[in-house]
């Protein structure tokens, strides 16, 4: 899962990537949680291939889909890379690969490899700009990389100030709850981080293509 997420996100000049900001242990806890076990899933038949605006159709769940599509996806690479592991393959070979299975172009058998591909990517983006407190986005890297501020109670001394870039550290959950000020029941009250001049600093990082 390391070597995935890191070809999903890598780490290069913008800062660091998926691997780095904590996005596999993300996906340990949701997987080892409610979600991972489908708890709020409808697990009942017959189960038939749907729409996509119906969603996630398969009798697996989140938990079982991943156990199955890791291992698939290192039987393929053995059998196409002399036997080696995903995570023995060079970066080209590794996205050769995520790219077929994106492109539904790699039997997984039960299941289908764009919809391993698709939990694959949507589990990385959630772990890389999810708050810190879910276990991703280690020292709020995703955040960070596109200049998102957090969880501030409340933006309303900045409303007015047009034409000033908006220029603030990002503050977690956890954070907030230790500083006493990040209660989101306070959209009420102004946030003492609010008032502060704007002051002279780059633009955010851009996003990665």
């Amino acid at each position: 899962m390391d070597a995935i997420v890191a070809r999903l996100i890598p780490n290069d000049e913008l800062g660091p990537g998926a691997r780095e900001a904590g996005v596999t242990d993300f996906l340990d806890r949701q997987l080892g949680g409610a979600w991972g076990s489908g708890d709020h899933f409808y697990r009942h038949g017959p189960f038939q291939a749907g729409t996509p605006e119906q969603g996630y159709q398969l009798a697996l769940t989140p938990a079982q889909a991943f156990r199955a599509g890791l291992a698939a996806v290192d039987e393929v690479s053995a059998k196409q890379h002399g036997g080696k592991s995903f995570a023995q393959l060079q970066p080209r070979e590794q996205d050769a690969l995520l790219t077929a299975l994106e492109k539904g172009e790699i039997d997984l058998g039960a299941l289908p490899g764009k919809v391993f591909f698709q939990m694959l990517l949507d589990g990385t983006m959630e772990g890389f700009f999810g708050d810190p407190i879910h276990g991703g986005n280690r020292n709020m890297a995703g955040w960070k990389l596109v200049g998102f501020p957090g969880v501030y109670a409340s933006y309303s001394n900045d409303i007015e100030r047009h034409g000033v870039a908006y220029i603030r550290p990002p503050m977690s959950i956890a954070m907030a709850r230790a500083s006493g000020h990040g209660s989101m029941h306070g959209a009420g009250h102004a946030s003492p981080h609010g008032a502060s001049p704007a002051k002279a600093a780059p633009a955010p990082k851009g996003g990665r293509p």
